[in-house]
This record gives C-alpha cells, sequence and structure tokens, in this order.
C-alpha cells in the first residue's frame, strides 16, 4: 500500500511548526510567543495551524506528550533483556541497543531537548522525563531482582540512577555535543555499572 502523500505533508508542517517554536522558546521563551508571530516565522498561515493546535499550550503539550511517548517506547526495549543479556553487556562494556538508540533519539531531538531542559524550558517536562525512567527501572528491577539482592532499597537506587540518566543527558546538550551517541551509551553504561569513584579513576591514586 503506497503511502499517503497527505500524511507526510502533515508531519513535515507539524515538524516546521515544533522546530520554529523551539527556536522562538530560546529567544524569548514561552510566554512571549505569539502564534502570530510563530505563523510568520514558518511561513505558514494561521489557519494551517490551528488545524493541528488549539493554541500555543496545546503545542507545547503535543510536542512533550510525543517525546515523552518516543522514549517510554524506547525504554520499553530495556525490559526484553534477560538479566543474563543485561549482565553480559555491561560486563563486556558493550552499551545495550535501547541506551544508543536512546541517546540517537535525543540527538535526532537535540533542538527542542536542550531548550527543555534549559533556564528557558518547562520545569514539569523534566519531572516527567525524570518519572518514565524512575518508572521503567522500577519495573525493570522488579521482574529481574528480589528486594534481598539489593543492598539498597529500590526507591532510593532508581532515584540515584534517575538523576544521574538525566544529569548526563543534560551534560551532553549543553557542551554542544561533541561526543557521539554510541560514546555518551558507553559512559552512562560505565558510570552506572562500575560507579562514579571507580570511573573517576579514585581508587587507582594512592597517596605516597
Amino acid at each position: 500500500m503506497a503511502d499517503n502523500p497527505m500524511d507526510k505533508r502533515v508531519i513535515r508542517t507539524k515538524r516546521l511548526i515544533r522546530d520554529v517554536f523551539t527556536e522562538l522558546m530560546g529567544e524569548i521563551g514561552f510566554e512571549a510567543i505569539t502564534v502570530k508571530e510563530l505563523t510568520t516565522k514558518a511561513d505558514i498561515n494561521r489557519g494551517t495551524f490551528y488545524l493541528h493546535y488549539k493554541d500555543k499550550h496545546d503545542l507545547l503539550e503535543q510536542s512533550k506528550e510525543q517525546i515523552i511517548t518516543e522514549i517510554n517506547d524506547i525504554l520499553n526495549i530495556a525490559r526484553h533483556l534477560t538479566l543474563e543479556e543485561t549482565l553480559q553487556y555491561y560486563s563486556n562494556y558493550e552499551p545495550p541497543p535501547f541506551l544508543i538508540k536512546l541517546f540517537n533519539y535525543i540527538y535526532q531531538n537535540s533542538s527542542f531537548m536542550k531548550v527543555m531542559l534549559g533556564p528557558k524550558g518547562d520545569p514539569s517536562f523534566q519531572v516527567k522525563m525524570k518519572e518514565v525512567f524512575r518508572i521503567k527501572m522500577l519495573a525493570n528491577m522488579e521482574e529481574k531482582l528480589t528486594k534481598e539482592q539489593m543492598m539498597v532499597p529500590p526507591d532510593c537506587l532508581s532515584a540515584y540512577v534517575t538523576s544521574a540518566f538525566l544529569g548526563v543527558i543534560q551534560y551532553w546538550l549543553e557542551s554542544g555535543m561533541k561526543e557521539s551517541p554510541r560514546d555518551m551509551a558507553l559512559a552512562l553504561l560505565k558510570i552506572t555499572y562500575l560507579g562514579p569513584f571507580a570511573v573517576s579513576g579514585f581508587f587507582n591514586n594512592s597517596k605516597s
């Protein structure tokens, strides 16, 4: 069955609107944006905008929801790995597919992610991101491990790792994404698998 050209046109139009919206948020902040300014900059008429969104608030919510949903889908891949497969990836310092896919996705949507996680972004987006990471990690641990196997409470562990995930993502975005998605996936793997003290070389240093 052939692709519907109208569907592709809608996708392109919505992507254009989101890209211009993201650019304006980075320049002047959400509150200062008007639909008139957005449509003028995107070179579309206001009718086209209102065909897809009620207002700028609806545009923001739909954009956030799309990102959160797609990240959630990527994290679901981790749940299909067995404990043995997960340990094999980590012990071989080989980033599992879902982790590479996550950083590739962030790279592809970096403009929006950088603005939303930055000073002119929406704090609720960061909260939702952390919650997605937390829920997925807890579910993954509960499926593969028992509480007796854990050295710290699951909620405490998920809070630590969730903050680490988001912190590494923010660092990468803010520093200009000099490292490749795979390199970032590997760095995050080492931090979570070995711990911050080990990867810093702390244990290799000894006072004479």
